[in-house]
């Protein structure tokens, strides 16, 4: 590039002395007024001198515009230049040819390395499987289910194995499919109570048809068969009142099952193995026994798990909770409980005196012997007018549920509901959901004979023991409630998990 004009010396020419015969100072030639110079310029020159005028231009806008656009600082008052590059220079800056070497900075040190995130296993396509296959798969899974370390949603000290679980838990939201018989008369089958002690069996069954994950239309793909009868209504249309023959019920729903078995293929593929039906009633079990597979093979959610009666089989079928809902609309309202200080009744019980327990505990703490003892047949008016059976429930530390005719009481659940620790007399009643719940850590059971010491084995239990048992309850009481739309792991599927691991449980696979 070439320098500005002004910084170039002129060329020789024939007319100038040569630079070796004039060694004189420069002098400019004075301008004479009225006198025209003329001066040849060449088309190169002119280039020059254009460039370098923009080159001038440039420069000074350049300038111009980093003056107005940098940030003020401390040094803002500093002086800004630019050297014959075009660089900017501020205060007494060196221009850059001139600076001397900066010295390299230090580079940052590395970021710190992620933590190591193991690689999730990639699912199959559980939908292309058949039902079979996909069953043997989960039954793998769920046995070699990897520990559970932290999950918010789940507390382990309620569960047997909280990792086989939620493993479990996590196979049945995917894979499992339900096909429901759409055959069936009304009321018995399709409409089912929402309300009473024995709105278990309403309830789920209402979820179920309104859940789009787990039922299909399509029977060839499904998992489970649901029969969907209700036990309450059968005993209600059926039932001969006072001729104690429950037979006329297992009748209908036998002939209901011979039925199926000639108008579909499904019931003969298993003898009714992958079909299950939920009953709450007490009779529920006996509807079942007029049909030898319906008894022995099918899965069986009952209310009345007793496991005397050869009827129930532990490990295959499911001890259905038993429920009270006053209010369908609002089925949560009334839950919750008071804190452990406020709790000053040691046990409470109010209720109808039948079977062979409820007579032996009024006798010996019932008509107001003790006052720590709250035990009534139904509640006196001149004590529900100062605490209600609700409020008594909340203001007790243990809540005694001992069995009327049959094994099953709703106040279990009840006392979950109102956060007391749930104290259950009944031999041979399997648990509710006792296939994955530990009722060890938030319950108390004793045996038939030891209602009179029933006191002094509730008041040995430590008050650090109970205030951990109090915390389960809080914890479980998620579990047990009912929902107008499903939740995770609340009560619908609770009970759905129990019917699904029943089934998984009965496929075989290679050891």
């Amino acid at each position: 590039m070439r320098p500005p004009p002004h910084l170039t010396a002129p060329a020789p020419s024939a007319a100038a002395p040569s630079a070796a015969s004039y060694a004189g100072p420069s002098r400019r030639r004075p301008r004479h007024r009225g006198v025209t110079t003329t001066t040849t310029t060449t088309p190169s020159a002119c280039c020059c001198r254009a460039a370098a005028l923009a080159f001038l231009l440039a420069a000074g806008a350049a300038t111009a515009l980093l003056t107005f656009s940098l940030p003020s600082s401390p040094s803002a008052s500093a002086t800004t230049r630019t050297d014959f590059t075009g660089q900017l220079l501020v205060g007494n800056q060196p221009p850059p040819h001139l600076s001397a070497p900066r010295a390299p900075a230090t580079p940052p040190p590395p970021p710190p390395s992620p933590p190591a995130v193991r690689r999730r296993r990639r699912e199959p396509s559980y939908w292309r499987m058949a039902p079979e296959e996909a069953l043997r798969y989960a039954k793998k899974e769920i046995r070699d289910a990897e520990p559970v370390l932290d999950d918010p949603d789940l507390y382990a000290p309620l569960f047997k194995n909280v990792s086989q679980f939620k493993r479990s838990y996590e196979l049945m939201e995917r894979i499992l499919k339900v096909y429901i018989y759409q055959d069936g008369r009304r009321p018995i089958f399709h409409t089912p109570p929402l309300s009473g002690i024995y709105a278990s069996e309403g309830w789920f069954m209402k979820l179920l048809k309104e859940s789009r994950r787990h039922v299909v239309d399509d029977a060839t793909k499904a998992h489970l068969f649901y029969l969907p009868y209700s036990s309450q209504q059968l005993r209600l249309t059926r039932y001969v009142p006072d001729s104690h023959d429950l037979r006329p019920l297992s009748v209908y729903l036998r002939n209901f099952v011979r039925g199926l078995a000639i108008k579909y293929p499904f019931w003969n593929r298993t003898r009714g193995a992958d079909h299950f039906l939920v009953a709450c009633h007490d009779w529920g079990p006996y509807t079942t026994t007029a049909h030898r597979d319906l008894r022995k093979n099918t899965i069986k959610a009952l209310c009345n798990a007793d496991s005397s009666e050869g009827i129930f089989t532990p490990g295959k079928d499911v001890s259905l909770p038993e429920t009270t809902i006053r209010t369908p609309r609002r089925p949560l309202r009334y839950v919750g409980g008071l804190p452990v200080s406020r709790r000053g009744i040691l046990a409470f019980f109010a209720g109808n005196v039948h079977g062979r327990v409820r007579p032996e505990l009024l006798r010996h703490w019932g008509g107001g012997q003790d006052d720590e003892m709250r035990v009534y047949s139904l509640l006196p008016s001149r004590v529900s007018r100062r605490m209600s059976y609700i409020q008594h429930m909340k203001n007790s530390r243990f809540c005694l549920c001992p069995m009327g005719y049959e094994v099953n009481s709703p106040r279990i659940v009840e006392a979950l509901y109102y956060e007391c620790v749930p104290v259950i007399i009944a031999d041979n009643f399997v648990l509710p959901l006792s296939d994955v719940l530990d009722w060890s850590a938030f319950s108390v059971v004793v045996a038939e004979k030891d209602v009179p010491d029933l006191k002094r084995i509730l008041q040995g239990i430590p008050l650090r023991r109970y205030v951990k048992m109090h915390d389960c309850v809080k914890r479980l009481q998620r579990h047990f409630l009912w929902h107008a739309r499903p939740i995770k792991y609340d009560l619908f599927h609770m009970i759905l998990h129990s019917i699904w691991l029943s089934r998984v449980s009965q496929v075989e696979i290679e050891a």
